[in-house]
């Protein structure tokens, strides 16, 4: 499975996280944006209008915070950007990360 050269998930993993950076980076030069831990995303959760829309950012308030890219725990499906979960803000899990933001120059 091409999953397992970028991304830490259960069937790769060992049922652990692992530094960033020892799987191949995406076609962008970013390491682990797939698998390894959950990552927290600035949008609150909640159900997407039926509009077609460009980054939807989802309701402006909420309990839950989004959260991206799956983790060691999960199963290859759950392991993309595109899939949403979410935790309420506050949790701590050995799943969830935080990856760091620098804006362009």
């Amino acid at each position: 499975m091409q999953l397992g050269q970028y991304a830490w998930y259960d069937g790769n993993a060992g049922r652990t996280t692992h530094p960033v950076g020892q799987r191949q980076p995406n076609a962008w030069g970013l390491y682990d944006m797939h698998g390894n831990v959950w990552e927290w995303v600035q949008d609150w959760y909640g159900t997407y209008t039926a509009a077609p829309a460009v980054d939807p950012q989802g309701p402006a308030a909420g309990a839950s915070r989004v959260i991206r890219g799956g983790s060691w725990l999960n199963h290859a499906r759950r392991c993309r950007s595109a899939y949403r979960n979410y935790a309420r803000p506050g949790s701590r899990d050995g799943t969830l990360g935080v990856r760091l933001l620098r804006t362009a120059w």
